[in-house]
């Protein structure tokens, strides 16, 4: 399978400092790639790196060293450039347009003319579920959520290959993100690819087929979720109702962890090696009642602090 996005060991220094500026590097030997219609989650903490990376694919900044592959071409190249679709973390537009017109301003500047410029602005607006009364709106009177959305839709203006999104979900209240969510596998269908960066990591793991975890400019990790996150090894919660503590105390001994999560109702956790259905049995004699049994697995986020803080440890400082 092509890839859409290619690095290898690309690298950024930038120097700080007024008096003795010294370099400090942002980007350290980043190699990977991502295969046409993959959803790639590029994850990591505050000054990891992520918007560097993306801003480097975009060919707004120049690397240090190393290179970059967009859609076959060097980053840069006007080939790539005209079939990918951008939204920064922190969008700016001119308030006093309409998002029509902002839309239309966009195409006109993707080649997209006449009818089909309309059909453009119309369609991307329809997915980003923008209704016709705020489209006529100038952008001035929108939320930080709406905006958010006008500036998904001008990413898509342009029926993009490869579309790169920082920070997608940043303003949005539930609803949108779910509808962002819903946008991105909705690309994914259509055979396009998604890059995108998140803080957000349910948001990653609902979506991604694959993430990579930067920490201090590195990649730490970096693979399919499923791979990474696991059902094994982790054993079982159960959550029962109508317990008492005489009750929790005896079942102890056999437990990982014991957890009150309101008035006679428990959440308790045993290791791998145990079997849930003999306890769950010894809870009904005991007159509790079940509410649920869920096998624990490591989610991403468990991954996220593990990696991200291995990072830290061997490096003697914060993430």
């Amino acid at each position: 399978m092509d890839a859409v996005v290619r690095t290898e060991r690309l690298t950024k220094d930038f120097t700080v400092g007024f008096w003795r500026p010294k370099p400090r590097r942002a980007l350290d030997a980043l190699t990977f790639e991502i295969p046409r219609g993959e959803v790639f989650g590029l994850l990591g903490p505050n000054g990891a790196g992520k918007t560097t990376t993306l801003k480097l694919l975009l060919h707004l900044l120049r690397p240090t060293s190393g290179r970059a592959e967009i859609l076959g071409q060097p980053a840069g190249d006007l080939r790539a450039r005209t079939r990918l679709g951008f939204l920064p973390e922190q969008p700016f537009f001119y308030d006093h347009l309409t998002a029509e017109e902002l839309l239309g301003y966009f195409a006109g500047l993707c080649g997209v003319d006449g009818p089909a410029r309309r059909a453009r602005v119309d369609g991307a607006l329809d997915r980003v579920s923008l209704d016709a009364a705020d489209r006529r709106r100038p952008l001035r009177q929108f939320s930080k959520g709406m905006l958010q959305r006008v500036g998904l839709a001008q990413a898509l203006v342009n029926d993009p290959e490869l579309v790169i999104l920082d920070e997608p979900m940043s303003g949005l209240d539930p609803l949108g993100r779910r509808d962002v969510r819903e946008i991105i596998l909705q690309l994914r269908d259509e055979g396009r690819t998604v890059l995108f960066s998140s803080h957000i990591l349910s948001d990653a793991e609902a979506v991604c087929s694959r993430v990579g975890i930067l920490s201090r400019g590195r990649m730490v990790a970096c693979g399919a979720v499923t791979d990474l996150t696991t059902t094994a090894g982790r054993g079982w919660e159960v959550v029962a109702g109508d317990l008492t503590p005489d009750v929790v105390s005896r079942l102890t001994t056999r437990l990982t962890r014991a957890r009150l999560i309101a008035p006679g109702r428990y959440s308790l956790e045993m290791g791998p090696d145990a079997r849930p259905e003999p306890f769950v049995a010894e809870l009904a004699a005991a007159g509790a009642s079940l509410l649920s049994v869920t096998p624990l697995r490591t989610t991403l986020e468990d991954v996220f602090l593990a990696r991200v803080g291995d990072s830290a440890a061997r490096e003697g400082g914060h993430p």
